[in-house]
Order: structure tokens, then C-alpha cells, then sequence
């Protein structure tokens, strides 16, 4: 499937034609670590000059196949004619006002797709933010005011941002909280069901048992105002949650007066092959926040939940200059224009069932590929020393990514032990192109 991109003179093929980096891409680094903090991470070393589709360009003219989406956020492929045109017209009218100073539509009319589209057979509201984290941390407050109670639980290999709140949240200590503490305090961890990685027999009814022990016993469920999930985690490593388990935490969310908080950052806007991951597991969360590929490659986050819960902050009490830019707002409105054509879901439908078709025969053909997971075309290998031991091969997979730059397909690691390959081709990719990326990643493995 195609979206029409903007411009036309980009070829949307892979074509390398230097060393990767090349000479302009080494270059812009040297001036990087000249003039930007080095806290920055790059999983590439090239330097992009302009991108399309399902490809971008850096500024030695190597074209490259993207399997990363700047992390998921272009779901509906990199310049779209649609969204460029949507930005132009907004920004021609105004850049900013504020919308606690002089309102706009676009604003409300955003919330209004929102609240239409999230899960759940209630009444929904939302509010406009800037960043993941910045929606996640607003979650929070909001949870807590309606409850008026103040522990927040989170589990183990999440990532919710790097903001306090959200790195109190975030699992992981390298590189996102080392050196940054102290923390915010009353957020409690459970243990998630890693069921390529748990030791007992029923991984769901343990592990549940343990989230209920830590509430009950630890933390007090008469003081716990929120549990926050990622229903697919993202950076620990695309684990679906297991249906089982939602069911069990949104009973017990409800009987003891907890708010539930769904993630959807990176897992929202089709990459599951629904909208929301959410409704793919059958989950009704009672909060839901976005980003990444609600504006198309724009700046914007959301918080969207039952209408009670976020009316309960004071008027004032929640908001920001930039939230809801107004191009943002634009870009976002057309993607749910696209979203309501339908056709960019029925692609990921024909993306999945062959990429998923070819992940299995990875973990049957090699042996370095111990686990394959994901829902959609949310996919990952979980690379690992030897199948037996499950122990984690964290230098195969950053070989893999490297091979796979230099042979022109950008992809990216993760998971809490960095030994996982994730799979965030934009939604858009045609069959043909996923199948190139895919023979690159075989050629890949049978190297290691």
C-alpha cells in the first residue's frame, strides 16, 4: 500500500553508495559531538537529508529501507501528501495562540476522534499534551486526584519516558535512569508475565498472584490510585500482555477502585492491526495515552479516558503552553482521516500474516532465535546464546542491526537485556519491500 508522499524526485528502493557512514554522515557527527549534549543516543550513525514512504535518504544519497519509523511514530509512512498539505494550510492561518489563551478547533476536534476511537462503551474526554512521558506523567495526576489516593503500580521491562515520574515508572536502569535518582516515591513494580522467561508452571496465575500480593499486602489497595501497562511493551521488548492476565488485573482494577492506565505509545494507531492494542487483547482500560503516531510524525500526546476521571482535576490544573499545537492538531486530524478510509489497516493485515510467517521459520532455521512475539505487525526476534539456556546474546543482536544498516535496511534493539529485534516498518510498506527487509534480516542470522 501507498499514501502519497510529498515530492517525487526520491527513489524508493534501497541504493548504498558509500560506506555506511559515509563522508557527509561522518562529518555531521564530528560537528554533533562538537555542539550536542552527549546524552543523545543514535542507533544509526547516518544523517538523514529527506525520506518518503517507507525509505529515507541520508545526506551522502544512500536510500534505506526504514523498519524503524522513528520509533513508530510515521505509522502512515514518512510525508505523506496528505499530512504535509494538512501542515501548510494550518500553518498559513496560525503556529500557536495556546489554547488556554485564545482556543482553536482543531483542539477539540482532536479529542473528539479520540474519545471516539479509544476503547471503552462510556463517556470519554481528553486532554492535549506534548510527549509521551508528558501524557504518561498527566495520567498519573489525573488518577490520583479523582482517587485521592497516591501509589502508583507499574510493572518490570516497562518504559513509560524519561520525565521523574516516568523514569520512576520506566524499568530499566542504562541507560535511562542511571545516575538520575533520586526518584519520585510511592510507585511500586510487579513482576509482568515474561512467559518465554518464567520459571514457574502457569506463568499468568503466578504472576498475578505476586501483582496481588504487592497491592494487598505491600502497598494497601486502599492506597493505590493507578496501575500502568503497556499492552504490548515497546522498549522491554514487544511482549503482548497475556489476555488472561488483563482480565483478571481489569477485574481487580475495578472491585478495589483503581484507576487503569493503558499505554498505548507505541503500540496505538494500527500497529497491532487495530487502532489500539487495547482492543486487539479485549482490554477496557479507564485511561489511555498517546503520541507517537497520533500526529504522523508531529509533536502531540493525549490523555483520553472515562469522562468522570478527567474531569477531576481543577480547571487550571492541567495544561501547558505547547500542548495541542494547532499544525500538530491539523496533522492529527488527518491521520484519522486515514485511519477512517480503512485501507491503511487492511494493509497491515497483508503485512502480518507474511511477516509473522517468516519470523516462525527464523526460530525454526536458526538457532540464535529463541522467541518470535508480537501482535500485528508489532513484531520481535528475541536473540539468544543457546535455546536451552535462554541465555540473552546481546552482542548478536547489535551485529544484526549493524549488518543491516550497512546493507541498507535501518532496524532497531531492545528489551531489557538488549537482546531483542524489533520490527516498526511504517504501516504503509508494501509486500514487496517487507519481503527485502526480511531477506536482508536472513542473510543477516545465517552470518551470525
Amino acid at each position: 500500500m501507498k499514501l502519497q508522499s510529498a515530492g517525487t524526485n526520491m527513489q524508493t528502493q534501497i541504493s548504498i553508495k558509500t560506506a555506511v557512514p559515509g563522508p557527509k554522515s561522518q562529518k555531521l557527527m564530528e560537528e554533533r559531538r562538537k555542539h550536542v549534549a552527549r546524552g543523545p543516543f543514535h542507533a544509526t550513525p547516518i544523517f538523514v537529508e529527506r525520506a518518503k514512504g517507507s525509505f529515507v535518504e541520508d545526506v551522502d544519497g544512500n536510500v534505506f529501507l526504514d523498519f524503524s519509523s522513528g520509533i513508530g511514530v510515521v505509522n502512515t509512512g514518512h510525508s505523506p501528501e496528505g499530512i504535509v498539505n494538512a501542515i501548510k494550510t494550518q500553518a498559513e492561518k496560525f503556529l500557536h495562540t495556546s489554547f488556554n489563551i485564545l482556543p482553536y478547533e482543531g483542539y477539540v476536534r482532536v479529542c473528539e476522534k479520540l474519545n471516539q476511537f479509544a476503547p471503552g462503551s462510556f463517556d470519554k474526554k481528553s486532554l492535549l499534551l506534548n510527549s509521551g512521558a508528558e501524557a504518561v506523567e498527566n495520567a498519573i495526576k489525573i488518577a490520583r486526584v479523582f482517587t485521592g489516593k497516591q501509589a502508583v503500580i507499574c510493572f518490570d521491562h516497562a518504559y513509560h519516558g524519561r520525565t521523574y515520574m516516568a523514569m520512576a515508572l520506566t524499568a530499566k536502569n542504562k541507560p535511562y535512569k542511571h545516575g538520575f535518582a533520586p526518584f519520585v516515591s510511592e510507585v511500586y513494580r510487579a513482576p509482568f508475565p515474561y512467559e518465554y522467561r518464567w520459571n514457574g508452571k502457569n506463568c499468568v496465575d503466578e504472576c498475578f498472584a505476586e501483582f496481588s500480593d504487592l497491592v494487598n499486602l505491600r502497598v494497601g489497595a486502599e492506597n493505590t490510585a493507578a496501575v500502568i501497562l503497556e499492552p504490548v511493551l515497546g522498549e522491554g521488548g514487544f511482549m503482548p500482555f497475556p489476555t488472561a492476565f488483563l482480565k483478571k488485573l481489569r477485574d481487580f482494577c475495578t472491585a478495589n477502585k483503581i484507576v487503569l492506565i493503558a499505554d498505548e505509545i507505541q503500540s496505538g494507531f494500527g500497529r497491532t492491526g487495530e487502532v489500539f492494542a487495547s482492543k486487539v487483547l479485549g482490554l477496557e482500560p479507564d485511561l489511555i495515552t498517546t503520541a507517537k503516531g497520533l500526529g504522523g510524525g508531529t509533536v502531540i500526546a493525549a490523555v483520553t479516558g472515562r469522562a468522570d476521571i478527567m474531569d477531576a482535576a481543577m480547571e487550571g490544573g492541567l495544561g501547558g503552553t505547547f500542548g495541542g499545537n494547532p499544525v500538530s492538531c491539523a496533522a492529527a486530524l488527518e491521520v484519522f482521516s486515514v485511519f477512517e478510509n480503512g485501507s491503511l489497516l487492511k494493509n497491515v493485515a497483508n503485512l502480518a500474516a507474511p511477516l509473522q510467517s517468516r519470523l516462525k521459520s527464523f526460530k525454526e532455521k536458526y538457532p540464535i532465535v529463541g522467541d518470535v512475539r508480537g501482535l500485528g505487525v508489532m513484531q520481535s526476534l528475541e536473540l539468544v546464546k543457546d535455546k536451552t539456556t535462554k541465555e540473552p546474546n546481546k552482542d548478536a543482536a547489535g551485529k544484526l542491526a549493524k549488518f543491516c544498516l550497512e546493507k541498507g535496511l535501518v532496524i532497531l534493539t531492545c528489551g531489557t537485556y538488549g537482546n531483542v529485534i524489533r520490527l516498526l516498518m511504517p504501516l504503509t510498506t508494501d509486500v514487496k519491500d517487507l519481503e527485502t527487509g526480511l531477506n536482508i534480516i536472513e542473510e543477516g542470522l545465517k552470518s551470525l
